[in-house]
């Protein structure tokens, strides 16, 4: 689906995400729980999975031939449902179930209570095993669909995830493209405070991947990645995405706190609003995004 990418795309791909990020800040709030932080961070990246990047049929989710995208830092599902309602998967309407109970869209995903959910994660550092495995059968089977595995910067300190990268090198999984969300925080701080994932491009090459690097929030050189990781032969590849976390929001950016709470919960920065004003500044902050979006392509 996703050759060489116009700039009408790319402006129509900016202003979905910037859409995504108003809905997600909603569904938020109508749960009352929830994280914001990675969600609005990634929001570039998974519009362009969903809308430019996946070959996937909302109508027909279980479709064989479908790519597979494998979530492994569950925690940040909200963004995905997001544009799984935007692209069709489900009424957009059902994302004020977010959380609640008896709801198909759980904090975490699960896997058989929403069509296009491949797998129920949660616990880091499952992810990449578990879409190691799917690539290695897809190869097994000659088949010609991709596997992505998303994961968060702060799980690969996990060591399941370099027993999954060393099998994944070991078998050529050229079929397996891995995306890091490289935001640097975690719940309870800096990752390079917690634990320094640095050199983290150069322990990839060490394990035998194929690594680039982009800004997640640049939707061109995000898809010009993935295409890269197409023409690799031999070799998986893992993309570090270089993502702020709360992007587009000022009084959440880069503030960990945001990791695992939604609007109305956070009292850190004394410049930010009171909590009962911050989603509705929020929104404000992002629907004035969405008209930069434009200035910039008239």
């Amino acid at each position: 689906m996703s050759q060489h990418i116009h700039e009408n795309k790319i402006q129509e791909l900016e202003l979905k995400a910037n859409e995504a990020r108003q809905l997600l800040i909603s569904a938020l709030v109508e749960a009352g729980s929830g994280h914001t932080a990675g969600p609005l961070g990634m929001a570039d990246i998974f519009t362009a999975m969903y809308f430019h990047i996946l070959n996937h049929d909302p109508k027909n989710p279980d479709w064989e031939e479908r790519d597979r995208l494998i979530l492994s830092n569950g925690h940040i599902t909200p963004i995905r449902y997001v544009l799984m309602a935007m692209a069709g998967y489900f009424p957009i309407e059902e994302l004020k179930t977010l959380r609640k109970f008896g709801s198909r869209l759980q904090g975490h995903p699960e896997r058989e209570r929403l069509p296009g959910v491949e797998t129920t994660s949660g616990p880091l550092g499952s992810g990449l095993g578990q879409a190691a495995g799917y690539a290695y059968a897809a190869s097994l089977d000659n088949k010609k669909f991709r596997v992505y595995c998303f994961m968060s910067d702060a799980e690969q300190a996990a060591g399941a995830t370099w027993e999954s990268a060393m099998f994944a090198s070991k078998n050529k999984l050229s079929n397996l493209t891995a995306v890091i969300d490289r935001n640097n925080i975690q719940i309870d701080g800096m990752t390079e405070n917690i634990m320094p994932l640095e050199p983290l491009r150069a322990k990839y090459e060490a394990f035998n991947w194929h690594v680039l690097e982009v800004d997640g929030h640049n939707i061109e050189q995000f898809v010009d990645a993935v295409e890269e990781a197409k023409a690799i032969y031999e070799k998986p590849t893992v993309i570090i995405a270089h993502t702020i976390p709360g992007k587009g929001v000022d009084f959440m950016e880069f503030d960990y706190l945001w990791h695992g709470n939604p609007p109305g919960m956070v009292k850190s920065d004394p410049d930010a609003p009171p909590p009962d004003q911050q989603a509705e500044e929020a929104l404000k902050q992002l629907r004035t995004l969405g008209g930069k979006i434009r200035s910039e392509h008239e």
